[in-house]
């Protein structure tokens, strides 16, 4: 099955059909018909998956979507065309440019907590760089995998774009298999295995992971605004984001604040019982729900704690003083907990986040913007946002992705093309002038130096110097 897409779709890709830029403008329009016209069986489906809400799932996944596709559709012509650059005098006369080109077959596998958005984000790219794609949505969002196998057949080209489903060793088949990039959304674990399967085949590898994303609030910050916005941030979709701020650094002095006003905040979003509340989801499936119970275990939460097995609900849940070795400190959360550690002042939460990997994202509420630039300038994170959490990964123009152990790659609008073509450099000569190539030439004597010294010399006069000890180094004998 898995060789059968791989190979159905190699000879798809080189019948050259997706190399008109019409061809991918056809199938992006297709793809942003299906989104409009099956949201309703996407939204059941997440609802079954995590009960997500009805309203979220345009928010969170398909506005996301809709968007990528609407830019790539709008700046395809200007993304796919030759791109001039600079000349030097060598070239004066030829033609230079890179030609963005696809690179085959991607494979895409995706990952479950939003099994829309990071699954055909990549895809839109890989259709807008003229590729074939084989996808592989996550088995643990079961309805959202299997809708999205029967409905991307309908309205994209089947050999192009044909979507396997399975588990772990329907993954494992696909990555014995050479492909000519691998785009991969998910945990670090997996992710290196990933790695090491397409370095068998040096297949280049984008590797969207997480990690622990920091969230340092300054005592003199609004701090209701900062842990308003954190704590939409930390619990929508039950804390199963790759870019949820995974904890909070702050001082001793704020930190009953920062918890009271976190509580308040539960309240008016989720009110008193948040198991009864349609706006809150539930964690992905059993063995998850107690990996992350597991990681509570031995603390008092200050604010939530309560759990339901049957349901895989976790409540939102917060918990101070979390010693920076525990095991909650070491492993990313992905879950509705949200543990407060603290630090001294700014210079000690700079210290403790440089301890550490290079987190996904690093969110800094500050209202100095000397020390907001010194944090971002002292601290690396695959990207930042200040007073605000996660709002980067919605701006197409802003390169998604990690660093070090949190990923490598970008996505979203141009990022996602360029990362899927090739740049290929071209430089285009005509066969005359010929004499001017003379001095590169066998054999080499005085006087053809001499000789060649006086036709630049024409060319110092008319350009300068510069001009001259240009050519003089890339064709003079040394």
């Amino acid at each position: 099955m898995e060789r059968q897409a791989l190979q159905r779709a190699k000879e798809a890709f080189l019948s050259g059909r997706t190399r008109p830029v019409e061809f991918r403008l056809q199938q992006l329009h297709a793809l942003q018909r299906m989104i409009t016209e099956k949201e309703t069986e996407i939204s059941t489906a997440l609802k079954q998956d995590i009960n997500r809400s009805q309203y979220d799932t345009p928010l969170l996944e398909l506005i996301g979507i809709e968007n990528e596709i609407k830019l790539a559709i709008e700046k395809l012509a200007e993304w796919a065309a030759p791109r001039p650059v600079e000349k030097n005098l060598l070239t004066i006369s030829d033609e230079v440019y890179i030609q963005p080109e696809p690179l085959g077959v991607v494979l895409i596998i995706g990952a479950w907590n939003y099994p829309w958005a990071v699954t055909l984000q990549p895809l839109v790219g890989a259709i807008a760089a003229g590729n074939a794609a084989v996808v592989k949505p996550s088995e643990l969002s079961e309805y959202s995998s299997l809708l999205l196998r029967a409905l991307l057949p309908r309205y994209l080209d089947k050999e192009l774009y044909p979507v396997v489903t399975g588990g772990v060793s329907e993954t494992q088949e696909l990555l014995k298999l050479r492909f000519d990039h691998v785009f991969y959304t998910g945990g670090s674990t997996v992710g290196k295995l990933v790695m090491e399967a397409a370095a068998r085949h040096l297949t280049p590898v984008t590797l969207e992971l997480g990690g622990k994303s920091p969230c340092y609030i300054d005592k003199d910050c609004d701090v209701r605004i900062a842990c308003r916005r954190i704590t939409w941030g930390k619990f929508v979709n039950c804390g199963q984001t790759c870019i949820a701020p995974d904890y909070i650094l702050c001082e001793p002095c704020i930190q009953g604040r920062v918890v009271e006003c976190i509580r308040q905040t539960l309240l008016e979003f989720y009110g008193a019982d948040p198991k009864c509340s349609p706006d809150y989801s539930r964690i992905i499936n059993q063995r998850h729900f107690n990996r992350v119970m597991g990681l509570m275990e031995g603390y008092t939460p200050v604010v939530g704690g309560q759990s339901d097995a049957s349901q895989r609900y976790i409540a939102p849940t917060v918990l101070k003083d979390v010693p920076p070795h525990s095991r909650m400190m070491q492993e990313e959360i992905f879950g509705p907990l949200l543990p407060i550690v603290t630090v001294s002042d700014m210079d000690d939460a700079i210290r403790f986040i440089n301890e550490r990997e290079k987190p996904l994202a690093l969110y800094i509420f500050c209202s100095d913007k000397k020390a907001v630039k010194r944090m971002i300038e002292e601290t690396s994170s695959g990207g930042v946002t200040v007073n605000d959490v996660m709002m980067h990964y919605t701006l197409s123009s802003l390169p998604f992705g990690g660093v070090g152990q949190s990923g490598m790659g970008r996505y979203h609008g141009k990022h996602t093309f360029d990362q899927l073509s090739h740049q290929r450099a071209c430089l285009v000569r005509s066969l005359g002038m010929e004499r001017v190539n003379l001095a590169r030439y066998p054999p080499q004597d005085r006087r053809r130096k001499k000789y060649t010294k006086k036709f630049f010399l024409i060319f110092a006069l008319l350009f300068g110097q510069r001009t001259f000890n240009e050519w003089s180094r890339a064709l003079l004998p040394r």
